[in-house]
């Protein structure tokens, strides 16, 4: 299994993922309208041009999944037994069609389980970064975990 067990991971552990990812307009389109989400800053170039931003900008969600999917490989392919929730999710920068994300993740934390002692929970901190370094989503995400020894 690629991904790692409870006792594989350390608090300080840094994972750079090698798979990066450049966001395309049709990522954007189905995320958007496969969620129903009808923001027109993720649809519609004119609205977008005229907004802060100047053009449309992607959608934070699909963000958000896609820097987690890009981590399960290192982390927690095959080792996981759930998410338990994220306890927080910051997007200081937007991200726009074309942008090439890079993504590295940090354990923050974790614990063995109280009540079952064949898992326990590790604190992931996930970090997205465009092509110019600039940090476009920051989230910690907490997963229950396999233990390997039970």
């Amino acid at each position: 299994m690629p991904g790692k067990y409870f006792e594989e991971l350390h608090i300080g552990d840094v994972f750079k993922h090698e798979i990066t990812r450049t966001v395309t307009e049709t990522d954007n389109l189905l995320f958007t309208t496969m969620t129903h989400n009808p923001q027109p800053l993720h649809l519609d170039a004119e609205f977008g041009k005229n907004s802060i931003h100047g053009s449309i900008i992607v959608n934070s969600m699909f963000t958000a999944a896609l820097i987690v999917g890009i981590s399960v490989g290192d982390t927690t392919l095959g080792t996981t037994l759930g998410n338990l929730g994220f306890e927080e999710m910051k997007f200081p920068n937007p991200v726009r069609i074309g942008d090439t994300l890079r993504v590295e993740t940090e354990v923050i934390n974790k614990r063995e389980s109280k009540s079952k002692p064949d898992r326990g929970i590790v604190w992931f901190e996930h970090r997205g970064y465009n092509q110019r370094d600039e940090l476009v989503a920051q989230m910690t995400r907490l997963a229950m975990m396999k233990r390997k020894d039970t």
